[in-house]
This record gives C-alpha cells, sequence and structure tokens, in this order.
C-alpha cells in the first residue's frame, strides 16, 4: 500500500498532466493567428490507418494568418486535404499540387465571444478533473487511516497539503484561463 508522500506525490504529478492536457486544448482553439497547433492533432485517413497530421506533414507560418502545410508524401495531399475540410476549422484549404495553404479569416466578435464559451468549459472539465484527483487521494488516505496505518492527525495534516496543493494548481488553471481570454479578446 502507497504511504501518504506517495499518493501526494502520484496527486500532484497526474494534477500537472491535467494542467499540461488544459494547454493543449487551449492552444488548439484558434485566436485568428496561423498556427501549426490549430492542425497537427487532426486525424488523417492515410491508406487505410488514421494518423495525426503532424506525423504527415510540416508547417510553417509565413504571415501572420496563413498557415501552409507542406506534405512529406505527395500522394498523401488528397487525403491531408480532404481531413482539413472535414475538421471544425471551418476553414477551405486551397491545394496547388504540392502544398495546402489554410487562410484564417479575421475572426468576428460574436465568435470571439463563443471561443470564449469554449475556453470557459475546457477550464471547467480541467477543474473537475483536479477535483476528481483531489477525491481520489483523499479516498486513498481515509483507506490509511481505516486501516491503521496512519494517525487521525497525519490524515488531516496530510489532507491539509492535498488541498493547498489542489487550490494552487486551481488557480493556475484560473491564470491560464484569464490569459487565453485576452488572447481570444483582444483585436
Amino acid at each position: 500500500m502507497a504511504t501518504p508522500p506517495e499518493i501526494i506525490a502520484d496527486c500532484r504529478d497526474k494534477m500537472a498532466k491535467a494542467v499540461d492536457h488544459l494547454k493543449s486544448e487551449f492552444s488548439s482553439v484558434r485566436t485568428g493567428r496561423a498556427t501549426p497547433a490549430l492542425v497537427e492533432k487532426i486525424r488523417v485517413d492515410y491508406y487505410g490507418s488514421e494518423v495525426p497530421l503532424q506525423q504527415l506533414a510540416g508547417f510553417s507560418v509565413p504571415e501572420a494568418r496563413v498557415l501552409v502545410v507542406s506534405p512529406y508524401d505527395r500522394g498523401a495531399l488528397g487525403a491531408i486535404e480532404k481531413a482539413l475540410q472535414q475538421s471544425d476549422l471551418g476553414i477551405n484549404p486551397s491545394n496547388d499540387g504540392q502544398i495546402i495553404r489554410l487562410v484564417f479569416p479575421e475572426l468576428t466578435q460574436e465568435r470571439r465571444k463563443d471561443l470564449v464559451k469554449v475556453v470557459k468549459g475546457q477550464a471547467e472539465d480541467g477543474r473537475v478533473a483536479i477535483r476528481n484527483l483531489r477525491r481520489h487521494a483523499r479516498q486513498e488516505l481515509e483507506a490509511l487511516e481505516k486501516n491503521g496505518e496512519i494517525s487521525r492527525d497525519e490524515l488531516e495534516r496530510v489532507e491539509k497539503d492535498l488541498e493547498k496543493s489542489t487550490h494552487d494548481v486551481v488557480a493556475e488553471v484560473d491564470e491560464l484561463l484569464g490569459h487565453k481570454e485576452h488572447e481570444l479578446l483582444e483585436v
């Protein structure tokens, strides 16, 4: 059975992973600027298997609102273009036979507000995941106390430590959300 410090360390590690996941979710939300993070996870049907676009192509950003996708294999061009059209980007790719260009339009104020709602939802999902991790760790700690492996005082001390860690991570999520909101609403 794990010791309280191991349980707390494991919980902190999982919370850090939840924050990293949230950062990657945020990076896939479009802000009016072209960035490879918007498309690199899109799944492409490449010779019968689903492959992330980042494994099939290189990316460059020649201008602030233009993303160029350069397939490593020209045979994949059609499949990549089809995957981009079917994605939720809402952008029609243009293909010159060698590369695919994505031109991102300026975001309307209404679209910006919709995207803010999306990132707020993602942040809330992150907070819920963090609280679930805390609850799971707390259950493990209470089981240790019930089995007589730790005292009631030690349980309370460790739970305070767990609570502080949770509070710090939730504050980090709130800070990330604030930055992303500012980025989305910036014209």
